[in-house]
């Protein structure tokens, strides 16, 4: 296996040194003997469904930090396709800062069904939330109390639709240094990377297209990805999505996304400003609308709307991301924190409306305060709750 050397000490600091093949480890113990004996590959690769109807269900929670996603997997005794039909579980707490250790059971409700891309055939990831054994959701529970918030009829009559973008970077392990970027030094000014191609300007696309392919395959509704404006930064995009399933869909991509890292060797960030300076931080515009929105004489709906948001700016911030002010400066397209702002086309407003809305009389709007760590039951739960419920 190539290991890429190390930088020279003679390099200019503007080289960029390429990090690009981050191979799993080769666990080789078989390839050289016969080739009848079953490599690691083929024994992952297992189809189960050959030999038994039983399957693997693999449950996902979010611990104790709020961005901190946990798993692990049970045998389940044939396909389930329902959330409801799936068996409770419990997860020792304590370990995961949710919980004291006298009382450390948390239990965990299956809430949503993806496939495994990683088992494949039947198998299952199980999106859950987290409960006391009394039945109250645990503090860090935030899907809880934005399940309550689109099930209210008002909400849900309204059908709010919700597009994410989610920004990341990825960082090399062990140094947390960007994918791409020499050891100890800095790429050239960005310009280049956004959109980009060429060995020189992209980091990390195989672990892009393989997360995109798999969050389809999963029955996420993925809509697209993008190489963003700071070389190792990414973009994918979530919706349009209905309700709670946005939150749902969001986290189990985040999920995945971790997964595929992990078997590559690099770290996945959600810190909304990874690299302080002149580069671009990460956020996660929300693109919003309502039945209202989205019929005709919706523009005027969209600006009693941002009217709302705008009363409530201080609450929002609060609860769109931790770091957010490293990142919301007035600078690289984004707001300054303290003030809100909107306009149409204007990507450096805390609001955007697009030209085509305007145009049409209809449509949708994007909030681009959100961070890349924020929490997609929150922000989506709180923006509904903002413009459909809370009267000023």
């Amino acid at each position: 296996m190539a290991v890429p050397a190390p930088p020279s000490p003679i390099s200019k600091p503007r080289t960029i040194i390429h990090h690009h093949h981050h191979h799993p480890p080769c666990y080789s113990f078989a390839s050289s003997s016969s080739s009848a004996m079953a490599s690691l590959t083929d024994l992952v690769n297992l189809n189960l469904s050959d030999t038994t109807e039983k399957i693997i269900a693999e449950y996902i929670w979010i611990g104790g930090s709020g961005m901190d996603l946990r798993s692990k997997a049970r045998t389940l005794s044939g396909p389930v396709t329902d959330p409801s039909k799936l068996p409770k579980w419990n997860y020792d707490g304590s370990s995961t800062g949710q919980a004291p250790g006298e009382d450390s059971e948390v239990i965990l409700y299956p809430q949503a069904i993806f496939k495994d891309p990683f088992r494949k055939g039947n198998n299952i990831l199980v999106m859950c939330d987290c409960y006391t054994p009394a039945g109250e959701p645990i503090p860090t529970n935030k899907r809880h109390n934005a399940a309550k918030i689109f099930s209210t009829p008002e909400v849900a009559t309204e059908e709010p639709w919700y597009g994410i973008e989610q920004e990341y970077t990825l960082l090399q392990k062990d140094i947390n240094w960007p994918l791409g970027w020499p050891v100890g030094g800095f790429p050239g000014p960005q310009g280049p990377y956004y959109c980009g191609i060429g060995a020189d300007k992209s980091f990390g696309r195989d672990i892009v297209d393989s997360h995109y392919k798999a969050c389809l395959y999963a029955g996420i509704n993925i809509s697209g990805i993008n190489g963003e404006v700071m070389p190792g930064q990414w973009e994918f995009q979530v919706g349009p999505s209905v309700g709670i399933s946005a939150g749902d869909q969001v986290w189990v991509a985040r999920y995945i996304l971790e997964r595929i890292t992990e078997i590559a060797g690099v770290v996945v960030s959600f810190d909304p400003k990874p690299i302080p300076g002149d580069w671009n931080g990460a956020g996660a515009h929300t693109n919003y609308s309502t039945k209202s929105m989205r019929n005709d004489g919706g523009y005027e709906i969209i600006k009693s709307a941002i009217e709302k948001l705008k009363l409530r700016h201080k609450e929002h911030i609060s609860a769109y991301g931790e770091g957010n002010e490293r990142r919301l400066t007035g600078k690289h397209e984004t707001a300054d924190i303290h003030t809100f702002s909107w306009g149409v086309a204007n990507r450096g407003a805390s609001v955007r409306v697009g030209r085509e809305t305007e145009q049409n009389g209809k449509g949708y709007f994007e909030d681009r305060r959100p961070a890349s760590n924020m929490d997609p039951y929150v922000v989506t739960s709180m923006i509904a709750e903002t413009t459909i419920i809370w009267k000023p």
